[in-house]
């Protein structure tokens, strides 16, 4: 099943300040991530954003904070944990396109909640990081054990819009050169 961007909704979690600095290519998961909240804000995808413990790790890198229009301050390493989290997901978006760190504590968690309540979940392969590549690695295959679907953000970007046809084609090709 291909994403459709009518229905999706971008899921960034904890892509904080002091965080990003410590993970295995943290600025290749931010510039990823960035890509797919431009493309979000083209095709009119909803963002939403998760921090965990701001008060300790600050907030949403800047590059990132200007694309969300909800973010969820956090304790409990699974945002599906958290008073609120429903709040996250418009009425009628059942596809959750999810980013983030670290891939294997909370973006893993959060995933897992996820599937428990039967949500489509597309983790972004691309776009989450850990401190060590093997801790991703691991939360990639067993986040596809429990049934995410693992893809990329380019992936993403071409499935919202399904055919070059689309208005805002050219706007969103560009983003990727």
């Amino acid at each position: 099943m291909l994403l459709t961007a009518s229905r999706s909704v971008l899921l960034m979690i904890d892509l904080q300040e002091r965080l990003m600095p410590a993970l295995h290519d943290g600025d290749a998961v931010v510039a990823r991530t960035a890509l797919l909240g431009e493309a979000a804000a083209a095709l009119e995808v909803p963002v939403a954003a998760t921090e965990q413990y701001p008060q300790g790790l600050g907030s949403t890198v800047p590059a990132l904070a200007p694309f969300p229009q909800l973010v969820m301050p956090k304790t409990a390493f699974s945002a599906v944990d958290e008073p609120g989290f429903d709040m996250l997901l418009p009425p009628g978006r059942d596809e959750v396109v999810v980013t983030g760190a670290e891939a294997h504590v909370c973006v893993l968690q959060t995933v897992l909640g996820m599937r428990e309540r039967d949500i489509r979940v597309v983790l972004v392969a691309d776009a989450i990081g850990s401190r060590r590549e093997s801790d991703k690695e691991a939360a990639l295959a067993r986040a596809r054990e429990h049934g995410a679907e693992v893809v990329t953000s380019e992936m993403v970007m071409f499935e919202w819009m399904r055919d070059s046809r689309h208005p805002r084609f050219r706007d969103v090709s560009k983003m990727l050169r």
